[in-house]
């Protein structure tokens, strides 16, 4: 199935027009986007907070390094 998605800022203008256009194609369907929103904008973080959270590796040990020769 093919789905051609048309905005619904457009939808009074084409949608008649892509229905008639595909008409004879049945493997496309005319949908209209009635989306009001993302349903995934609240749920991604910058990548630094990511970043910092998911960091499992143990902290280094506090002191200086022998001096090499």
């Amino acid at each position: 199935m093919i789905y051609c998605v048309i905005p619904q800022e457009l939808a009074g203008d084409i949608y008649d027009r892509m229905l008639s256009h595909y008409a004879t194609d049945p493997a496309v369907e005319v949908i209209v986007d009635r989306r009001a929103s993302d349903r995934r904008a609240g749920e991604l973080e910058p990548p630094r907070e990511r970043r910092a959270r998911r960091d499992r590796r143990r902290p280094r040990v506090p002191g200086e390094f022998a001096e090499t020769v």
